[in-house]
């Protein structure tokens, strides 16, 4: 009887641990998910800033990060030509 009282509480411990680590790691998936969240609100906001800044200084010529407003506004420029081609093929 005594090996079986051994072995039961093993057992018993055993599950007590994988029932404690099963929730630890929910608990981490669920914080990591709240982190993904916060992080797409972030990088959401950073881009609206970016369009709103490229909006307000998009005649100006000494504007800060003049390059990366450049390239921002003679990508849309080759949007716009690009989606016109394919009008074109179209028909």
């Amino acid at each position: 009887m005594d090996i079986i009282e051994k072995v039961s509480g093993t057992v018993a411990e055993k599950r007590k641990q994988a029932v404690g680590k099963a929730k630890e790691i929910a608990e981490i998936a669920a914080l990591k998910n709240q982190v993904a969240a916060c992080e797409e609100v972030i990088q959401k906001n950073y881009l609206e800033i970016g369009k709103l800044f490229v909006e307000m200084y998009q005649d100006a010529e000494d504007a800060p990060f003049e390059k990366q407003r450049k390239a921002v506004l003679n990508a849309k420029v080759g949007v716009e030509e690009l989606k016109r081609k394919i009008k074109q093929i179209k028909g």
